[in-house]
């Protein structure tokens, strides 16, 4: 990306548009092994310098009149804010945030982190969705993954939840996790259809550049054979049990599927504050420093936090959107199909990895869903 002045002001949202807003909360109590999201510990962060400064980015950034319909707070963990800092970053937001129009409000949050307190605060700021970061339910994977909850802790979380009335609950797994079996696996999906979450997301395991899992386990990280395998059974486990496989990794109850993350699959507009934090508006995508601490002290002086912005070209956005579209079940339109594309879809038709709908929508079976990447560099 280039050009850091660019971004500063974003224009109005586009008339009868829904948008989004992301907030990133970059805290975490420790840092995880195979993470390659912004994130640091808080250490000596001025947590309430934090919150005011995201309220001062809002009053910076967002349009006059900003109104949307989806909020997300992700990590790091945001459940780590504490209540008093978390009440001052809303009503901070509150000044230029019209909250009206939430259809759905997600908060992440680290099993190790819920209270009592803090999930009625959740509930009565008007949080509609709470993300638990579960990966696992057998105790050395937990381990092996540096997580600090255990088993009992999620299902308790998931009934303290329930009890606040939080609307909706989901659950992040992950597989092909370094020596997991498909028997561990199982378990794991068990364990957490047992809890009844309303949304699911399970995560095939990818090994990043710059955490410890890659160091560690590097070029011999990952097998094709058992990914397929344990793709296969989650699929064939969850739709069992009623989930709709909506998007390759994620599943849910009718009418539980994420209204935030279907928004940025179907292109939607989402500005987005905090440090790290990306934001993709009218074509231009913006994307702040990865320093808290530089963020906090831009702020406190009443400018906008070092980031780089670049006007994203329509050929950009299209190779863009396709990928995000052919992951999920609502299938790629066929304005997104070129004359040249029609050898490759009839090919994708023939080896049972992809069907056209009515309308010309192109869907990927499951198979086809296993080499989605594949299929979207074909159409590109």
């Amino acid at each position: 990306m280039t050009g850091a002045n660019q971004g500063a002001a974003l224009p109005p949202a586009r008339a009868g548009e829904d948008v989004g807003l992301y907030i990133h909360i970059p805290f975490c109590h420790r840092i995880c092994p195979y993470c390659a999201f912004f994130k640091h510990t808080p250490a000596r962060t001025d947590m309430r310098g934090f919150a005011e400064a995201v309220a001062r980015e809002a009053a910076l950034r967002l349009p006059q009149g900003f109104a949307p319909t989806t909020v997300y707070c992700g990590g790091g963990t945001p459940s780590m804010l504490s209540p008093t800092h978390l009440e001052l970053m809303v009503q901070g937001l509150r000044e230029t945030v019209d909250f009206s129009r939430v259809q759905e409000w997600s908060f992440e949050a680290n099993p190790a982190t819920l209270t009592p307190a803090k999930v009625r605060q959740w509930r009565e700021l008007g949080i509609t969705r709470v993300s638990l970061g579960v990966q696992s339910f057998e105790p050395e994977l937990l381990k092996l993954l540096g997580r600090t909850h255990t088993p009992e802790q999620v299902a308790a979380d998931v009934a303290l939840l329930r009890a606040a009335g939080i609307p909706q609950v989901n659950l992040d797994l992950m597989f092909s996790l370094p020596g997991q079996t498909l028997a561990q696996w199982a378990h794991t999906l068990d364990a957490a259809l047992a809890l009844k979450p309303d949304h699911l997301s399970t995560y095939n395991l990818s090994y990043e550049e710059d955490t410890d899992f890659f160091r560690r386990y590097g070029a011999e990280a990952g097998d094709e054979e058992t990914d397929v395998a344990l793709f296969r059974l989650t699929e064939e486990k969850l739709t069992a049990a009623g989930y709709r496989h909506y998007e390759i990794s994620n599943y849910a109850k009718e009418g539980c599927r994420s209204l935030h993350n279907l928004a940025c699959w179907r292109g939607a507009d989402y500005a987005a504050l905090g440090p790290g934090a990306v934001g993709s508006w009218q074509g231009l995508r913006y994307r702040n420093a990865e320093n808290t601490d530089d963020y906090i002290a831009a702020l406190k002086t009443g400018v906008l936090p070092p980031h780089e912005a670049e006007q994203v070209s329509a050929e950009a956005r299209r190779t863009e959107l396709l990928g995000l579209m052919l992951r999920t079940d609502e299938g790629l339109p066929a304005s997104f199909l070129r004359p040249q594309d029609s050898t490759f879809v009839a090919m994708l038709q023939e080896q049972g990895l992809a069907t056209l709908g009515a309308e010309g929508r192109l869907f990927l079976t499951t198979d086809g869903r296993l080499v989605a990447d594949e299929i979207a560099v074909g159409l590109m």
